[in-house]
């Protein structure tokens, strides 16, 4: 898989876990005509927060050009 910036990772796992709790949370407490779908996408949004905190976790350090390597 391609090498991401670290920063970008970071955002994006508080960005989905954020935003799946809160989806459980207003479908469980606070919304009352649909709650499932709002608990389902939230679930849904935890499951992606968690494969980009372990893609940030097991990423290795940034990868050497091959060019730059050749050159030296």
């Amino acid at each position: 898989m391609k090498w991401i910036p670290p920063k970008k990772l970071k955002v994006l796992t508080i960005l989905f876990l954020a935003t799946g709790v809160w989806g459980i949370i207003a479908g469980m407490i606070l919304i009352r005509p649909i709650p499932m779908i709002l608990v389902i996408f939230g679930v849904i949004n935890l499951c992606i927060g968690g494969f980009i905190g372990y893609r940030y976790f097991m990423q290795g350090p940034k990868p050497e050009k091959l060019s730059d390597k050749r050159k030296k």
